[in-house]
């Protein structure tokens, strides 16, 4: 069996977010019609076009390392993503959903953040110029929504999650 190298984890990472991307894209409506406020609503529907961009980028790295673009199950993005779920069951209707919504997307947001962190350094030690560029320009995007989201959060989400419903 061939050592593995750290070609091989870029890959096995870059299919992961792709997979990771993929769901996300099919969760993120899912996410807007439940948000209560027209603002988190707007906030996931640009999240959605966002991803979509990005998961063109990441195509564009597989082109770069002479593979097809497949993802592979990742087990992470699974689990974040039955936890936002779970928060819009559970909370539907209540005065925290959007907070409850806010704080999913945030931790989609961290995970992110971390894979094209990784996937970026990992890209440049490798001698992919190209790669690097178009694995920056998603986590820019990513950063920025997560600041986008902590500036929903605080500014009216959080704060309308205190209120005691009025029935």
């Amino acid at each position: 069996m061939a050592e593995k190298t750290l070609d091989d984890l870029f890959l096995d990472t870059l299919k992961d977010i792709y997979y990771a991307e993929k769901q996300i894209l099919k969760t993120l409506p899912k996410m807007a019609r439940a948000a209560q406020s027209e603002e988190g609503r707007q906030a996931f529907l640009k999240h959605r076009d966002q991803t979509e961009v990005q998961i063109e980028r990441l195509q564009q790295v597989f082109e770069l390392v002479g593979k097809a673009a497949r993802g592979k199950t990742c087990e992470a993005i699974q689990g974040i993503i039955a936890e936002g779920e779970e928060i819009m069951e559970e909370y539907k209707g209540s005065v925290a959903l959007d907070a409850g919504l806010i704080s999913s997307a945030q931790a989609v947001e961290h995970y992110e953040i971390a894979r094209y962190g990784t996937l970026k350094s990992w890209a440049g030690q490798l001698g992919l110029d190209e790669a690097v560029a178009l694995l920056d320009a998603n986590l820019q995007e990513e950063l920025q929504t997560d600041l986008l989201l902590t500036q929903l959060g605080e500014a009216s989400a959080n704060l309308k999650g205190t209120k005691k419903k009025i029935a």
